[in-house]
């Protein structure tokens, strides 16, 4: 009793958040952990050669970095509610600087997989840093920065390409990982001084049990997923880790049912609004990666082709550029609509314009400024649709249990992205044309999957019109100026 004045008026010390100042180092945070998903993308066609591994193993490198990210993300999430979400952002940067240094000091293909699956498990920065948002600045401030922090993933993303590429033209390729190491120190270094801790915890005992059970019905899943082209879709072990999947999981969520205190609240996450923006997450995220998967081959394919632009990789990821800047660009305009419209609105926008993007792709593909414009418009789309989900979900969840509930909308955008690279992957490898006895993706292909990303974003519109309108646009739960946390994570001062 005697040291909660004193744990208080240290926390207020510290904290005095300066909006501007969090704001810039979260989105900076989410950008770095975002880059190292496109960080390896220039050298996985050579990393056979570089590590002396059968291309097989070498997926690996990938793969890891999925699934330790799939698992991490809800675990970090639960914790950041628990113990503190500055303190569980700084563990989660630490395991992507120490990821990287593992990586830039390895030569071999084991140390690569674990430093890979380090950095994977700093995937929880995005959802962690919109959720410190929400403890810590003003009710006028969230909606602007939360779509800002939530399209870093996608900027991230966008911008990591060209600069993974003009690295690995220039300089050895540990290098890349290097690179990383710096800029995730760069961000340790500014969450220390400019982002406070936030005061609102649940406190409790953490789920071990739920933890190992979803992590093992996820890795099974998405394993069955990335894998399953690899291994045959009717394969043994493809078919046997789906069945596991469901088995697993179905366990898991009657054992989350009945714990007092679950890893995940499923009773939470069925309310309306987060069950149908956590759907239609999945189907935005898909949609998001089909054009990370067209567009680079498109530009990449030669000319002989008929429809290949014969484009170097970074020139691909020069194309790929302007949509992660859009989607910066775009995050005010969408928390402006939020705001007047509702997160609902701005979802739905967002999912149109995706749509139409795809749309434009299957007639407008034999320029580079088309595909220019492609992506600028899909980025916009993304844009929205991630700049209001962190809304619909706050508006939806306790304060207390915001970390937990943004990570599992992260996990289920993942969910999407993985899909879309498996289907995307089987259509591509059966719609083939023959070049210099080469099996490319024909054209076909291309427009196969592009209306394929088109569906997935009507879907999306779908699936958010069943969101209810919340009473208020972009709710927001400002922290009391003089409260404590306490198990229920409510303020303790009376």
């Amino acid at each position: 009793m005697s040291d909660a004045p004193a744990r208080s008026a240290d926390t207020d010390a510290v904290a005095a958040p300066r909006p501007n100042a969090v704001v810039a180092v979260l989105a900076f945070a989410g950008i770095v952990v975002s880059l190292m998903q496109t960080l390896v993308i220039p050298i996985v066609p050579e990393l056979p050669r570089l590590l002396d591994a059968p291309a097989s193993d070498t997926a690996w490198a990938v793969t890891a970095t999925l699934l330790a990210a799939a698992v991490a993300t809800p675990v970090v999430g639960r914790l950041g509610d628990m113990f503190g979400k500055r303190r569980m952002l700084l563990v989660s940067v630490v395991m992507l600087v120490v990821g990287s240094v593992v990586c830039g000091l390895s030569d071999a293909l084991v140390p690569m997989i674990v430093g890979r699956a380090l950095q994977g498990l700093s995937s929880g920065v995005i959802p962690l840093g919109i959720s410190i948002m929400r403890d810590e600045l003003p009710a006028e401030r969230l909606a602007g920065a939360t779509a800002l922090m939530s399209a870093s993933l996608g900027v991230g993303g966008a911008l990591g390409l060209p600069t993974a590429a003009l690295i690995a033209d220039n300089f050895d390729w540990h290098v890349l990982f290097w690179a990383s190491a710096a800029m995730g120190a760069a961000a340790l270094v500014l969450v220390l001084a400019f982002v406070p801790e936030s005061r609102v915890r649940t406190g409790g005992r953490f789920d071990a049990v739920g933890a190992v059970g979803m992590a093992v019905g996820l890795v099974s899943l998405l394993l069955a997923i990335s894998k399953g082209a690899d291994w045959g879709w009717a394969s043994g072990t493809t078919l046997g880790l789906f069945a596991a999947a469901v088995i697993v999981l179905l366990a898991w969520g009657l054992f989350e049912l009945r714990t007092a205190q679950p890893l995940v609240d499923l009773r939470t996450t069925a309310r309306r609004q987060v069950l149908f923006t956590n759907l239609a997450s999945i189907a935005i995220g898909f949609s998001m990666f089909a054009m990370s998967l067209v567009l680079p081959q498109l530009l990449q394919l030669p000319t002989q082709t008929g429809y290949g632009l014969g484009r170097s990789l970074l020139t691909a990821g020069l194309v790929m550029a302007p949509s992660g800047l859009v989607m910066m660009a775009l995050a005010p305009v969408s928390a402006a609509v939020s705001k007047a419209k509702g997160p609902k609105v701005t979802l739905m926008i967002g999912a149109l314009i995706v749509a139409c993007g795809y749309g434009l792709n299957i007639v407008l593909m034999s320029e580079v400024w088309h595909l220019v414009l492609v992506s600028s418009v899909i980025g916009a789309g993304i844009g929205f649709t991630y700049g209001s989900m962190p809304a619909l979900i706050m508006g939806a969840v306790p304060a207390s249990e915001t970390a937990a509930a943004n990570s599992l909308n992260t996990l289920m955008r993942s969910i999407g992205t993985s899909c879309a690279s498996a289907i995307a992957g089987v259509v591509l490898a059966q719609m083939t044309i023959d070049l210099g006895g080469y099996a490319l993706p024909s054209e076909n292909g291309f427009k196969t999957v592009m209306a394929i990303g088109a569906g997935a974003a009507l879907l999306a519109f779908a699936i958010a019109s069943f969101i209810p309108r919340p009473r208020t646009a972009v709710p927001a739960t400002p922290p009391a100026p003089a409260a404590t946390e306490t198990s229920a994570g409510t303020p303790s001062g009376r």
